[in-house]
């Protein structure tokens, strides 16, 4: 029987993997159950007792985990970073976000704009409104997502636009376009880290496809999809 590791990441991630783990399992002969939710659950549930050989989240929550003694010490490596961007509908108009003025215009016209209520990516965007001033004007039109549902959300006509990592923009691509990433002032880029189960049943195979995972031989695919290495 082939062996199994239990790969439970963040749903920010979860395109890019998806498109990397058949070739992993072609070179290792392991086969690979994945699990997907938010970041912040990711380590709720790590810390509930979900059981996991790898893990791919944010680094400071890596960092917890490590010392609450889930995450192997010494095992967490970084796997790259996601840049925040904005979702429209497939075919809508063009929308300059180029600029910090340009888009804060874009967001005080928009009808309505989704975000990931529960994610890291929806923390920042809400302390962003504030940052620049408009949180007043903005807030009444932000419509909350769960579960990395926002760009769906948007190719449902949920809403006009969706603020969420590109990833996320990219593999929606049928019915969601991206309008642009966030202006350079304005951007945060979401990191994130592999950490190996420290009670691993297959920790050989966990450790190989961190390994597999941080390897230049998937840059571009990792790139195409929306994942930059540092």
């Amino acid at each position: 029987m082939d062996q199994q590791v239990r790969l439970f990441g963040a749903v920010a991630v979860r395109p890019a993997v998806l498109a990397v783990i058949s070739r992993f399992e072609t070179i290792s002969g392991c086969k690979v159950a994945v699990r997907w939710e938010l970041n912040p659950t990711v380590r709720k549930q790590i810390e509930a007792g979900e059981p996991f050989d790898l893990v791919i989240t944010n680094p400071d929550l890596i960092e917890e985990l490590t010392a609450l003694g889930k995450v192997k010490a010494r095992s967490q490596a970084a796997f790259g970073r996601i840049a925040m961007g904005v979702a429209a509908k497939e075919g809508s108009p063009p929308l300059d976000i180029g600029s910090v003025e340009a888009f804060k215009h874009a967001l005080k016209n928009a009808r309505s704009i989704a975000y990931a209520c529960d994610g890291t990516s929806g923390g920042y965007f809400s302390g962003l409104l504030d940052r620049l001033g408009i949180a007043e004007e903005v807030k009444p039109k932000l419509v909350p997502v769960a579960g990395g549902q926002t760009a769906a959300a948007v190719g449902r006509g949920e809403a006009e636009l969706g603020v969420v990592p590109v990833t996320s923009i990219l593999a929606a691509a049928l019915e969601v376009m991206l309008v642009g990433k966030f202006p350079a002032e304005l951007q945060s880029y979401i990191d994130f880290s592999i950490g190996i189960s420290a009670n691993s049943t297959s920790a050989d195979a966990a450790r190989q496809l961190s390994a597999f995972l941080m390897s230049a031989a998937i840059d571009d695919i990792l790139a195409a999809k929306g994942v930059e290495r540092s």
